[in-house]
Order: structure tokens, then sequence, then C-alpha cells
């Protein structure tokens, strides 16, 4: 029953019995099988079918809500038998927004130092997307923005505060000021996360609140494509500052902080899980990590 429902969740993640019989590593003919087995079990029709898949019906949305559930707490049953007979081990699926991946491994290694049979799986995410991937199952945890507040039923574990800084080339005329202004920063040649990242989200509520249009002439979902047209000199980006200091360090490029004309705490980013009890142990081992990290970083302990 429990291969089943594993099966019903691929095919309602991926919309196409071909993709989903692929991510389960069975033939399509076997998912497509065991599909109708489970409505003959259940009693009903849970997915509408033509010449290709065509969604749930319905009563395949709630059985859905209960197969999440059921999943979940199979694996953890799992996670917990296994770490009974040889300790914890198995793989940690991490999803990461851009700006963050560079600080990931504070989290990290600490981790896999205390847990080396673990596996750790760290994808690029948008902040939208780490919340859905973690309802579908599709990731065990993510690093995202605390604020707002995520909609969804999770738990978090604020980790550090985001703050600003102007990355330019080191012989930019600006690069020996000690602080710029978002008005200042708006008049400058940009080059920006798209508009779908939640870091594009909050630069540009900044640079409104300054007056001033978001309009970069560059834009892209990946901070590495940024910080290769800084280094041009014909573009400059507002990067975060933690992941600023990873970049600055051979002194071609120099970041500058912004600041606000009403001061602010910054951006609060952490660790997000699914509501649960009990975690599984590999999660909980992950909370407590986070937890220690956060309680070595004074006054950055608010929640979301």
């Amino acid at each position: 029953m429990i291969d089943k429902l594993e099966m019903f969740i691929a095919l309602a993640n991926e919309k196409h019995f071909g993709r989903a019989a692929e991510v389960i590593g069975v033939t399509q003919p076997t998912l497509s099988s065991a599909m109708k087995q489970l409505e003959e079990h259940l009693g009903v029709q849970l997915i509408h079918r033509g010449s290709r898949y065509q969604g749930l019906t319905p009563e395949g949305e709630r059985a859905l809500d209960w197969a999440l559930r059921i999943v979940a707490d199979a694996r953890a049953l799992k996670a917990e038998m296994r770490r009974a007979r040889s300790g914890l081990s198995g793989n940690l699926r991490l999803g990461v927004i851009p700006t963050a991946l560079p600080m990931v491994v504070d989290l990290v290694a600490p981790f896999t130092d205390k847990h080396p049979q673990v596996r750790v799986s760290i994808l690029s995410r948008t902040s939208a997307e780490i919340l859905e991937q973690i309802d579908r199952l599709e990731l065990d945890a993510g690093i995202t923005y605390l604020d707002p507040a995520p909609a969804r039923r999770v738990e978090v574990r604020p980790l550090y505060l985001e703050t600003y800084c102007l990355l330019m080339r080191a012989d930019a005329p600006l690069a020996q000021l000690p602080a710029l202004t978002w008005g200042e920063v708006g008049r400058q040649a940009l080059c920006l996360l798209s508009s779908d990242m939640q870091n594009r989200r909050i630069i540009d509520r900044h640079l409104a609140a300054a007056g001033v249009p978001s309009s970069p002439m560059v834009e892209s979902n990946s901070i590495v494509v940024l910080v290769s047209h800084v280094l041009t000199g014909r573009w400059m980006s507002v990067v975060p500052a933690k992941f600023a200091g990873h970049v600055v360090t051979r002194g071609e490029l120099v970041a500058v902080p912004v600041v606000a004309d009403v001061p602010e705490a910054g951006q609060q980013v952490g660790l997000v899980v699914a509501q649960r009890d009990p975690h599984t142990p590999m999660l909980q081992a992950l909370i407590d990590v986070a937890e220690a990290s956060s309680r070595r970083r004074p006054g950055q302990t608010g929640q979301a």
C-alpha cells in the first residue's frame, strides 16, 4: 500500500505518467497498473484519464492529502528504526534560496561533523518552491526568508539577518564611499535577481520607498551571473552583506553598505521544516544544529 501511495504522490507532483515512472524507477505500465489497483482498493476514481494525465479528481485531491501524511509517517518510522539499528544515516534534501547558498555551509558543516553517515543534497530554489516542495515531500527542509511568516504550516528556526550592499568593481568611483542610500543605488546601472525571487521583491520595495523605480538592465535567477556582470565594471548589483563577504576577498570587487532613511534590522533568514511531532531523527538533528547556530549569534532569535 505504501509503495502505491509513493507512486501516487510522484504522479501528482510530476503530472505526467512517463516522468513519474522515471522518478520512482518503474515502467509506465507498472505505474498505471498500481494506480488502478489503488483506485480499486479505495473504491474511488483518483485520476482523470484520457490519452494522457489530466489531473486529479476531487477524491484524488483529498486522497493526496492523506497520502502525503501516511508516506511522511512511514518514512519517519523507517528513519527511526534505521537510527536505532545503525545510527543516523540517509540523504537530507535541503532547498536553499540563491542568496543563502554561500552561507549554507555554516549549517551543513557542523551537521555533517556530528552525523558523518548522512549525505546532504543542496538544491537552489526560490522561497515559494521551497515551501511547495516541502509540502510535496520533495524536500526535507529549506533555508529561506522568514519575513513575512510563511503561510504554510511549517516550523522555523532563525539563522541570520540579511542586510544589503551595493557590489561593484574596486575601481568604481563609488567604491570609496562608506555607505549609500537606496535612492543613490537606484540611479546606478543595476543587474538584479529576477522578479520571481523574494530577494528582488525586497530590493524593489526598498527602491520604491526611496522614490526610485526598479529598472535593472540585466536580470537573472542566478546570483553567479550577477557577479560575473559586476566584474565587467558595466553594472552593479545589490546583494546580501553575508554573500558579499564571500566574493570580495580577492580585491576585484567592493561591497558598499546600503542604508535606509529609517534604520531597520534586516530580513530574517532561517530554516523551515514541515510542522510535525515528532520530527524524523534527521530533521530533529538538523533543527538542533540550527538552534545552536542561532544561539551563537546574539540578538538574532526572532520568530517568523
